[in-house]
């Protein structure tokens, strides 16, 4: 359930620097995408695949706050479909569809954030955008790491 949720996190993140009538549309767009490919199957194969592309998805759109111009209208609806086509494989592969419900809200992160860069405190949304990153390569590398002794539950067998 943590990688849906940091992508929909990161996704707020960064519509925080849109204009808010394309919130609604960004949110709608992740959450049909979402929950469209998670009623998909997906052949187990890429199960591996899945989650690195999650993990590289939050990277790049947390990083869009760090961006000077903000974002257009386009550049949030690609964000969305981006995150959704990802949420949904991630969910579809591993867990139950509940585990999307759970996830998807994490986008209103746009709410506080927005009020944040109203209050002249942008650096708020930029500091927490550059955790959601550092969290995001991490877990990636810890998936690229080779199986060590202890890593895994291997002692049970």
């Amino acid at each position: 359930m943590l990688p849906p949720t940091l992508l929909s996190a990161a996704v707020g993140l960064a519509l925080v620097y849109a204009a808010p009538r394309q919130w609604a549309r960004a949110a709608s767009l992740l959450a049909v995408t979402a929950f469209t490919v998670a009623m998909t199957p997906l052949p187990q194969a890429w199960l591996e695949g899945s989650f690195i592309g999650c993990w590289v998805s939050v990277a790049a759109t947390a990083a869009m706050v760090h961006f000077p111009r903000g974002m257009g209208c386009g550049t949030g609806l690609v964000l969305s479909l981006n995150a959704g086509l990802w949420c949904g494989a991630v969910v579809a592969l591993t867990g139950s569809r509940m585990d999307l419900v759970m996830a998807l809200p994490a986008v209103l992160v746009v709410l506080p954030g927005a009020w944040m860069l109203e209050r002249r405190a942008a650096i708020v949304v930029k500091v927490v955008s550059s955790w959601v990153i550092a969290v995001a390569v991490l877990a990636a590398a810890l998936q690229l790491l080779p199986v060590t002794p202890g890593y895994l539950p291997d002692h049970i067998e």
